[in-house]
């Protein structure tokens, strides 16, 4: 009883992670979508725990956002109260995220102090905290990318601050199926399908940040054809492997449009060919109903001109996505080893 006890506070902490990070990536999210990132123009890790608390400071944060280029060429003219709109969004994110850290560290502490988890399970989360303190320092990296010369961010870091959070999320989500379990799993054909499949979506992931960072997605606002062709009459597919998919935004939609067909196609190959012969369903219920939603979703942020809401709801659909992706792995890992379990005999 003590032990299932200590199970569920430690699932209990993940879950409450977990929940944690998927506001901050939704906040996340839309401060990049109302454009409200480079509002605060310094790193304050300490300093900026509290907001603003009289018009003289509001005034000095003003003045600091007036010096950069996207006030100068994007915002100029701005009123105060427009300002605290902006800042808002992005000291709501740092704040979150700071709390986070708080709320998966303090716990993982008093964890280990208790020998509750064995050195495997510490070494990985403590991977995993540093992987926090990463994040912490590639979003300020990714700020710093757009203070200087440029108006935006730039979508390498972007991406590189959206992926590394997913990551994140992911290795958390996996300890919380495996509370009280060993989330270690032997590689078979069946784990290395849906690690391979994880694989995809976190690429897949990465291009979407291209596709934010570039402005991609005001391109070609019509599906399924891109200007009246499948493939935009601007876009060689010669050139789909070469530095163009990266950094050409008409390269970069296409790529995430492709890519997105690839994934489903992916899995509904190994579904009908392998894993429905397997008698393994209970996954891909959750799967198939998430890459449908996720798709509807990428075709009408599309359509209706990226209105933030839905552009919102794709961006948190990836997450629900990669979830029951993370989930399949899980269960077929443990039937995997129902399976292999050898019968006591009586």
């Amino acid at each position: 009883m003590s032990q299932l006890h200590q199970n569920n506070k430690i699932f209990l902490w993940l879950l409450t992670s977990c929940l944690f990070l998927i506001i901050l990536i939704w906040v996340g999210g839309f401060t990049r979508l109302t454009g409200s990132g480079l509002s605060i123009t310094e790193w304050e890790v300490f300093s900026g725990i509290l907001p603003p608390l009289s018009q003289d400071r509001w005034q000095e944060y003003f003045s600091l956002y007036k010096q950069i280029p996207e006030y100068k060429k994007i915002n100029y003219g701005m009123s105060l109260d427009d300002f605290k709109f902006i800042f808002w969004w992005e000291y709501i994110h740092r704040v979150l995220a700071r709390l986070l850290v708080m709320i998966y560290f303090f716990p993982l502490i008093y964890f280990i102090i208790k020998k509750k988890f064995s050195s495997n399970e510490i070494k990985y989360h403590l991977f995993v905290f540093l992987l926090f303190l990463s994040q912490g320092f590639m979003g300020w990296y990714m700020v710093k990318s757009g203070l200087i010369s440029e108006t935006d961010v730039s979508h390498f870091r972007l991406a590189a601050h959206l992926s590394l959070a997913i990551i994140i999320y992911s290795l958390i989500f996996w300890s919380l199926l495996n509370t009280g379990g060993q989330f270690s799993f032997r590689l078979s054909k069946n784990t290395f399908l849906m690690f391979l499949l994880i694989v995809f979506l976190i690429i897949q992931i990465i291009w979407g940040a291209f596709t934010s960072g570039l402005n991609a997605g005001l391109l070609y606002q019509t599906w399924p054809l891109m200007n009246g062709q499948f493939i935009a009459d601007d876009v060689s597919l010669f050139n789909i492997l070469s530095s163009e998919t990266i950094n050409n935004p008409s390269y970069v939609q296409v790529f995430h449009r492709l890519f997105a067909y690839f994934i489903v196609f992916y899995i509904m190959v190994i579904y009908f060919f392998h894993f429905k012969k397997e008698n393994i369903f209970k996954p891909f219920g959750f799967i198939f109903f998430a890459i449908i939603t996720q798709i509807i979703l990428g075709i009408v942020t599309l359509i209706s001109g990226l209105n933030i809401y839905v552009a919102s709801s794709h961006q948190m659909g990836s997450i629900f996505l990669i979830s029951c992706a993370i989930y399949g792995l899980f269960y077929v890992k443990n039937n995997q080893n129902l399976i292999d379990r050898p019968i006591d005999k009586q």
